[in-house]
């Protein structure tokens, strides 16, 4: 035991052999301690976004409607049975394409029995107009009177007004009995199949609608003391709350006539290309343009909201997370919102509140 001691310490002072052997153990010792342990890996850094004044439109929003600018809505002409569907909601359809038949045979009996009158009317008149044409020759050689050539000529006259008549019937059955067959008024969608098989068509009745789904536009309606601010700009930018995308309207058009109960004006905004995957019925809302004005703001996405409680996550220079309530005013174009108070020009906000809670609570 004494001489084990020597190795490690001699008056207070190591050994050379005992200092190699203390190192020669640390060299198997501490590896195989730390052989075990879990290395942690360095947490990506967060995204952040400096919040920052911007110059900013100021608007007035609306609730509005989208509907399709070009779209129609085909009735029928005839009564009869539907007996032949070829398309159905959702199915592309170009112009003059059949859409549905409906039961003929009533029409086509009124068509052909037109067409019979016309050609008795057709042989009559050629009966009248060859007595009349013998009637102006006996005439001529003074066989008859003047009585009996202005006879002829009336009967002749008279031939020719019924074969007009029976002709013109026979036009009109005839387009009738082509009402039957229901054609697509324009290139589109089709938006809604309003009758089935089998189910009777009356005249006035709706049976299918049709729209273009490349030029839409949505609807709303402006109040009559914002309707000077929205003439004078007639810009708008169009936000679809479900999905937060926003479009730049092509045009505004604002209508000539107020409503006489809510004294309120309709405004059309033209949206680009096909609207984004909007649809005629979606709901959008429009946002006028009404001025300009330099506002402090941050993004949507950045914002963390716990109830009634808006907050976000603050990095402070050394990368210290902290969580800061906010008050926010109304959501901007481009997914930014305006911040009215809880947060300075210059400070860094992240930009996934989700992440930030996991990386505070790990700490």
């Amino acid at each position: 035991m004494k001489r084990c001691f020597s190795l490690f310490r001699a008056e207070g002072v190591p050994s050379r052999r005992g200092f190699l052997f203390t190192r020669l153990a640390a060299a198997l010792i501490l590896p195989a301690a730390l052989a075990g342990a879990p290395v942690r890996a360095a947490a990506p850094a967060l995204s952040t976004v400096t919040v920052e004044m911007r110059e900013v439109f100021l608007t007035y929003p609306a609730e509005a409607v989208v509907e399709a600018i070009h779209q129609a809505t085909v009735a029928s002409q005839v009564q009869g049975r539907v007996m032949e569907m070829r398309v159905d909601a959702g199915d592309k359809v170009k112009r003059g394409q059949v859409l549905m038949r409906i039961d003929e045979r009533e029409t086509a009996q009124a068509a052909a029995g037109a067409d019979a009158q016309a050609q008795a009317a057709s042989a009559s008149l050629a009966n009248a107009k060859a007595s009349f044409e013998r009637t102006r020759n006996l005439f001529t050689q003074k066989f008859v009177s003047q009585a009996a050539l202005d006879q002829a000529e009336a009967a002749y006259k008279a031939a020719q007004g019924q074969f007009d008549a029976a002709r013109a019937g026979h036009g009109q059955a005839a387009t009738v009995k082509s009402f039957t067959t229901v054609s697509s008024p324009l290139t589109g969608v089709v938006a809604q199949r309003l009758v089935e098989m089998g189910e009777m068509a009356e005249p006035g009745k709706p049976l299918i609608s049709v729209f273009e789904p490349g030029s839409l536009r949505v609807v709303a309606s402006i109040p009559q003391y914002k309707l000077a601010e929205v003439r004078k700009n007639l810009k708008a930018r169009v936000e679809f709350p479900d999905s937060g995308r926003w479009l730049d309207g092509v045009r505004v058009e604002v209508l000539p006539t107020a409503d006489s109960q809510t004294h309120a004006v309709r405004a059309r905004v033209i949206l680009p290309g096909d609207g984004a995957g909007a649809v005629p019925g979606m709901f959008a809302r429009a946002h006028f343009v009404i001025g300009q004005a330099r506002k402090l703001v941050l993004p949507q996405k950045a914002v963390l909201r716990r109830g009634e409680v808006t907050a976000v996550y603050v990095q402070d220079g050394a990368g210290k997370l902290s969580l800061r309530q906010v008050r926010l005013g109304e959501n901007l174009a481009d997914g930014l919102a305006e911040v009215l108070a809880g947060i300075s020009a210059g400070e860094k906000v992240v930009l996934d509140p989700v992440q930030a809670e996991i990386r505070l609570k790990q700490g």
